[in-house]
């Protein structure tokens, strides 16, 4: 009989909550491309369109990943465009931007930063925040 309550108890605490379902975070972006206020009036070049990521829910990330898809799909080994690690002190976080400084993260390669984006190039951003994992592709479109 108690073996019965026990398994019973462990089918219920398995499919009913939500202790063995894998952590997923949601992420979305925007981009808005931009003309300087001052000097050129040249159609804003890659490089200044920025990216703007949200993450649902906030959480203190551990590792931020960006790598063009292209490339990952054939070798998951590929060098990323831009990788932050854990180093300390993470505070939480809801938005950020492509390339920012994040309080708590640090490249994994020390001194490197986020290269530039090219338009009309599908990337995938990879977020892990301890044992909740998150992945979402984007696309900056041209400047027109």
């Amino acid at each position: 009989m108690t073996i019965a309550l026990i398994a019973l108890a462990g089918v219920y605490v398995f499919y009913f909550t939500g202790w063995f379902k894998p952590k997923i975070i949601r992420i979305s972006h925007t981009s808005r491309a931009f003309r300087p206020r001052f000097g050129s009036s040249a159609a804003a070049s890659p490089a200044m369109v920025p990216i703007t990521f949200g993450v649902e829910p906030q959480c203190k990330l551990t590792e931020i990943k960006v790598v063009p898809l292209a490339a990952w799909q054939t070798n998951q080994h590929t060098l990323p465009f831009w990788h932050l690690v854990f180093s300390s002190n993470a505070a939480p976080v809801k938005m950020f931007f492509y390339g920012q400084r994040i309080q708590g993260l640090k490249p994994e390669v020390p001194g490197t930063h986020a290269e530039p984006l090219q338009p009309n190039v599908t990337y995938r951003l990879f977020v892990t925040a301890g044992s909740a994992k998150g992945q979402h592709d984007f696309e900056i479109k041209a400047a027109k």
